[in-house]
């Protein structure tokens, strides 16, 4: 009997795999140099100009890899004043760095990142955390248009049980709980963007909404009573989850997926990302949500344009001396 030919996961396909490790390491010092040169000066083709007059006429220093500009006399390199200043890692190493970040379904831990590429666990760590803010940053501003779903979830604050039952407490009621405990609300277009806050409750996130989702935007949420106020500016609809996750076509399915992604972040990768960073990670997510049928050549690339053309971190820039 004939069968249905099962339709192939675009991850298992070989449209998404467009760059490998190998293809990078055999590429050459020169090539990845070339590499980020285009990166950075995508209008003039990886002609370098001068990042602080603007002039297209510059001198090339060739055995220091940098530029001098011949109006202001301002010398500069492929990464100054972008989110890679002051790197001390070869290029090659970099794009492999980058390479080893996208193709991390769930992310890629610190520790890993260190180990592939022989370097400090400070260094990976660093360099992890400027490539999710250059993520964060293609999310700052975002509108959500359209039927929106909504949700949210609670990271951190784990108490760890006492040992015998009768000193345990019921960590349901919120004075048994940690400070430490907050919430991750994602805002999903349908077959669109996302957007993610953190808040202390899943009510807080009201005045967030009011600033990203357009009024004539439809809301997905479910029962939870933080949502009842997106009832006086919206058209809303709710799904109790209690009786079913899908009711009239009314679900939070989407919103659901990006915490599944996040949580598995949290427990098969990082083990712990609540606290000062959690909103860095949730943003990670977000944007390997939204891209998640992008080939990782693609990814890689959009990664590095991105740290390219933000600043200098002002969070991360010294963060082991404390000067940020």
């Amino acid at each position: 009997m004939m069968t249905m030919k099962q339709k192939q996961h675009f991850l298992l396909s070989a449209k998404a795999r467009t760059l490998s490790l190998k293809a990078v390491f055999t590429m050459g010092e020169d090539k990845a140099y070339e590499t980020f040169k285009k990166m950075r000066w995508h209008e003039t083709d990886g002609e370098a100009y001068c990042p602080r007059c603007g002039c297209t006429e510059t001198y090339d220093i060739s055995t220091r890899k940098r530029f001098k500009c011949a109006a202001c006399y301002h010398q500069f390199s492929v990464t100054s004043g972008t989110m890679f200043a002051s790197r001390k890692m070869s290029y090659t190493d970099l794009l492999a760095a980058i390479v080893i970040f996208v193709n991390g379904a769930k992310g890629v831990a610190a520790l890993q990142l260190s180990r592939d590429l022989d370097c400090q666990y400070k260094t990976a760590f660093i360099l992890t955390h400027k490539l999710r803010e250059a993520m964060a940053a293609e999310q700052a501003g975002r509108q959500l248009n359209g039927i929106v779903e909504m949700d949210g979830g609670y990271f951190g604050g784990y108490v760890k049980p006492e040992n015998r039952k009768e000193d345990r407490k019921d960590l349901r009621l919120k004075a048994n709980r940690s400070g430490k405990r907050e919430c991750v609300v994602i805002m999903r277009e349908r077959n669109g963007k996302s957007l993610s806050f953190v808040v202390a409750n899943e009510g807080d996130a009201v005045p967030y909404v009011r600033d990203h989702v357009g009024t004539l935007a439809t809301i997905y949420a479910d029962e939870g009573t933080g949502w009842d106020a997106l009832h006086a500016g919206w058209d809303t609809k709710r799904v109790n989850h209690s009786v079913a996750f899908m009711d009239e076509g009314v679900c939070t399915n989407q919103a659901e997926s990006y915490f599944s992604r996040l949580r598995r972040m949290e427990t098969g990768t990082h083990h712990h990302i609540a606290g000062p960073y959690l909103a860095h990670y949730a943003a990670e997510a977000v944007w390997r949500e939204d891209h998640r049928r992008v080939d990782n050549g693609t990814q890689a690339a959009m990664v590095t344009v991105a740290a390219m053309r933000s600043e200098v971190s002002r969070k991360w820039s010294g963060y082991w001396q404390r000067a940020a």
